[in-house]
């Protein structure tokens, strides 16, 4: 057991003005104290700059600035083709081209009145034998278009991206349905909305 001397500071009340007085002096040194406040600091000057980094490099990376830097795989694969392209001498004897029948078709609509398209469609081919080979499965190429057509709305074909969607979706279904001969590009020759 301690026993401690009978002295009346040690005897102040725990609640005394002057013992509280003490306190708060401590309270209000630790609160000052620079430590506190220079940590903080710190760690305001280590996360804006990696905050802003982080910024900067996710908008460079989403607006297509950094494949140039990093060698995007797409890119590769686009200059890749490019390049062939630009080696081949083009020959217009090596080039066939292949219409598709006319085709009319009714287009969803959701307020029930009927809209009709009516499309011309010629395929670019690298050789007459592909061509040969397309023709032989045409109407597979056909069921392919009317069924993806079929599907469209009027909004679907509005401007030039619209125009340029169905473009796309049509060179890919072709190429589906004539698999393993590639074709080259979807021609129109006309588009009818009605």
């Amino acid at each position: 057991m301690d026993i401690q001397p009978n002295n009346e500071q040690n005897m102040s009340a725990p609640d005394s003005p002057q013992s509280l007085e003490g306190r708060e002096n401590e309270e209000v040194k630790s609160l000052d104290d620079d430590n506190g406040k220079g940590g903080k600091k710190k760690i305001l000057y280590l996360l804006v700059p990696l905050i802003l980094i982080t910024a900067i490099g996710t908008g460079l990376y989403f607006s297509g600035m950094l494949d140039s830097f990093m060698g995007s795989s797409e890119n590769a694969d686009e200059t890749s083709e490019q390049a062939d392209r630009e080696e081949r001498p083009v020959d217009p004897g090596s080039v066939a081209f292949l219409a598709i029948p006319d085709m009319v078709v009714n287009l969803s609509s959701d307020n029930g009145q009927p809209r009709f398209l009516r499309l011309s469609v010629q395929l670019e081919l690298e050789s007459p034998e592909d061509a040969a080979a397309v023709e032989a499965v045409l109407p597979r190429v056909i069921d392919q278009f009317q069924t993806y057509l079929r599907e469209l709305r009027v909004e679907d074909l509005r401007g030039s991206k619209g125009i340029y969607r169905l473009q796309v979706e049509l060179l890919s279904r072709v190429n589906a349905a004539a698999y393993p001969t590639k074709v080259k590009d979807v021609l129109f020759q006309e588009i009818l909305i009605q």
